[in-house]
């Protein structure tokens, strides 16, 4: 970290975080100087992004390949009414400005895909994984464990989230869910619905993670799953352990994610 050069514009945003014995100047300078990718400007890309932006991460990459509906609305708050038919990543980039002109934003208006996710990934020090597919969500997982990226996981259904945190040298997605269901196994929520604040509780604290992670501080979520119930309001966490049979992080793990298909059941075929 470069030396502390806070300005006074800045002394005065962040005095809420600076006074604080955890964060400070310090931990308020990591920021500064930190970065993370945001996967999906979606229900829980938007609340992440809000607070991240918020929070001064310095710069924040936003990796999304769809267009604003007013459909979206109802639950992905940084995107207005004016905002419907742009694309999400620059609607995400253009409330990012308004907020806080601390952050750089990274505008990537494609999906993350086997052939980029690798050269996305790297460039950031933490991925926060608001996808909305599974596909996705393994590829993520796979790749930021090859580049030592931690990533703060979320996902909604309906009325209910998940939120997990893996860091290098923890257990991984895979060792949670070694495959992905089949696809339409599990309905979206163009299918099902979901309750508009759902996204922002789960996004709050993906936020909150990587948050963590970029000053060091507390304890995130590593080998917990902790399990969200809007409709009861109760929270519940489950420990989970490395699997030492785990393609991406067990004993004899894979260097590439090279003929790995991302389509259907995103398994990993044994040697």
């Amino acid at each position: 970290m470069t030396g502390l050069s806070l300005d006074a514009t800045q002394l005065d945003r962040y005095s809420r975080h600076i006074i604080l014995e955890e964060v400070g100047p310090a931990g308020q300078q990591a920021l500064l100087e930190g970065s993370a990718l945001v996967v999906g400007a979606g229900g829980l890309g938007s609340p992440a992004i809000q607070y991240l932006a918020a929070a001064g991460v310095g710069r924040i990459g936003v990796a999304d390949d769809d267009a604003v509906e007013r459909s979206n609305l109802q639950r992905q708050i940084i995107h207005a009414d004016a905002d419907v038919g742009k694309p999400k990543a620059a609607s995400a980039a253009e409330y990012v400005e308004r907020l806080n002109p601390d952050v750089d934003v990274d505008v990537h208006e494609t999906r993350v895909e086997p052939h980029n996710a690798e050269a996305l990934i790297a460039d950031y020090d933490v991925v926060v994984d608001a996808s909305d597919n599974f596909g996705t969500r393994y590829l993520v997982n796979d790749v930021s464990r090859l580049t030592d990226t931690p990533v703060a996981h979320g996902s909604i259904y309906k009325f209910e989230g998940q939120a997990t945190t893996l860091v290098p040298d923890g257990p991984c997605y895979r060792c949670l869910f070694p495959e992905a269901p089949e696809p339409g196994e599990i309905p979206d929520c163009a299918t099902t619905g979901v309750l508009g604040v759902l996204p922002g509780t789960v996004g709050c604290i993906q936020a909150t993670e990587a948050v963590k992670l970029l000053i060091d501080a507390g304890e995130v979520l590593e080998g917990r799953l902790l399990f969200y119930d809007a409709m009861d309001m109760t929270f519940e966490t489950v420990p989970y352990r490395p699997n030492p049979d785990c393609p991406v992080c067990g004993d004899d793990p894979i260097d590439s994610i090279e003929g790995i298909d991302y389509t259907a059941g995103c398994g990993i075929a044994a040697d």
